[in-house]
Order: C-alpha cells, then structure tokens, then sequence
C-alpha cells in the first residue's frame, strides 16, 4: 500500500511540475518582449557595430517593434538577418527562460582598405571577406588604391583562391597576400601606409617615413609575397641604418635574390 502511495505522490507531483511549467511558458509567451542583451566580441579596436545600432537595425527591419509578445519573436530569422551584415563574422540569437533574450555578435577585423576603379570603398578582413564602410568608425589599415577592377560585392578570397580561372582575372587575392602580412608584422604595419597598383600590374608600397617608392611587383603566391617582404625587412634592418633613410628614392623589389636600388638625385 505505501509502495502504491509513493508512486501516486510522485505522479502527482510530476503532473504539478508540468502544470507549472506550461503555465509559466504560456504566461512568458504572452508577456511583452523585453530588450536583448547583446555582446559585441571585437577583434582589435575596430567597433563596426554599437549595441544601440545593432537594435536600430533590427526595429527598422521590423523584427522588433512595441507591444511585441515574445512568442511573436523570430530567432532564426533575426539571426539570419544579422548574420549577413557585412562586418558581423558569426552571430547566435536565443532565449532564455523567464522571457529573457540574448545577441551575441563577433566582429571581423579589416586589414585593408580598398578604393577601386567603380568609385567604390569598402574593407577587406583577416579571413579575406569584403565588408561595407562604416559611419561609426574607420579603421586604422593600409590603404590600397590603383587599377582595382574587383568590385565590393566581390566573391571572397576563400572562392577565388580556389578556381585558377578567377585568380587570373581578379585581384583581390593579391591585395590580401600583401595586406595580410603587412597586417601580421608589426614593423610593416607601422611603416607601409599605402598600396596603390600601376596599370602595368605592379605593386608599389607607399611607406610611411623614408620616402622611397617600392616597386613589390606581382602577388601571386603566398611564397612570392613573403620573399619580397623577407628582403625587405632585411634591407631595412641591414643596409638603410648604415646608408641612412634619405639615400634612395626608389626600392625593387621585383628581382629575384636581388634588391635594386635607385639614389636620389
């Protein structure tokens, strides 16, 4: 008899437990939908994208709007809308119990600046993904400038990488060889303040103090851009502190095992 007691005392208290929750579920359903919490994780010191703008966004797309329940909020569908913001990498959007909500957002970091052809301007990332200017920030990055046909809505680097008939015809892999170790050197970083491409398919890297014209030539491969920055740094460490920074107009960088120099007049 007690064996049968204990079993009813426990599916009633079950059955009690359910009650409660669906009741608090259907009471969070129908409460008004309170703020997001929403975290930023910024790569660097480039704020692309506030908390504040972030919720501007989301009432203009009408995903939020007053008097909202919170079972008439889309978390797949604000996810996804935020998701394809050119400056957000990764985003998760979910709720939680108690009728809370939460955004998380991680931010790309730009390594350069690109203003083509079109009259377009838009950034380049870390991970070779174009990303629209921003009216809240500018970013501190290399600014590349010159004969760039490629234009902002341009398929990633990732894409053209991987088909020999677009890297033969686009130029953005290039500009991200360069711009990428520039960006993971500290020297070039603070040195090579702009990269501007000649009609003829040259680099050339405008430095920051010295005053010479670089001649970098192509950027084709991984391997090509590292070497030409190898005998750059060398250069640089081993020749110009003894020739002294004012000595030549004009560095070449274009030859193999080899750097040609031009004095100035």
């Amino acid at each position: 008899m007690k064996k049968w007691l204990k079993i009813g005392l426990a599916v009633a208290f079950a059955l009690t437990v359910l009650v409660l929750l669906s009741l608090t579920k259907t009471a969070q359903m129908e409460s008004e939908l309170a703020k997001p919490s929403i975290l930023i994780e910024v790569n660097g010191e480039n704020a692309f994208l506030t908390e504040d703008e972030l919720y501007i966004r989301l009432k203009r797309k009408g995903l939020v709007y007053p008097g909202q329940k919170f079972e008439q909020l889309a978390l797949h569908e604000t996810e996804a809308y935020i998701e394809q913001m050119t400056e957000v990498k990764e985003a998760k959007v979910y709720a939680n119990l108690g009728g809370t909500w939460n955004i998380d957002v991680k931010i790309r970091k730009p390594i350069a600046r690109i203003f083509n052809t079109a009259g377009e301007n838009f950034y380049l990332d870390d991970l070779g993904y174009t990303m629209a200017p921003s009216y809240l920030y500018t970013a501190r990055v290399v600014i590349v400038t010159g004969d760039i046909p490629d234009r902002k809505n341009s398929l990633p680097v990732p894409d053209i990488i991987n088909n020999d008939t677009l890297k033969s015809i686009r130029i953005l892999d290039d500009i991200y060889r360069i711009s990428s170790y520039v960006c993971n050197n500290r020297f070039l970083l603070a040195q090579i303040g702009q990269i501007h491409r000649e009609r003829n398919g040259d680099f050339v890297l405008i430095p920051q103090v010295g005053g010479q014209k670089i001649i970098f030539g192509t950027a084709r491969t991984d391997e090509e851009v590292a070497d030409k920055f190898k005998k750059l740094l060398v250069f640089y460490r081993e020749g110009l502190p003894y020739e002294g920074w004012a000595k030549y107009d004009l560095i070449n960088l274009k030859y193999a095992r080899q750097i040609v120099c031009r004095k100035k007049e």
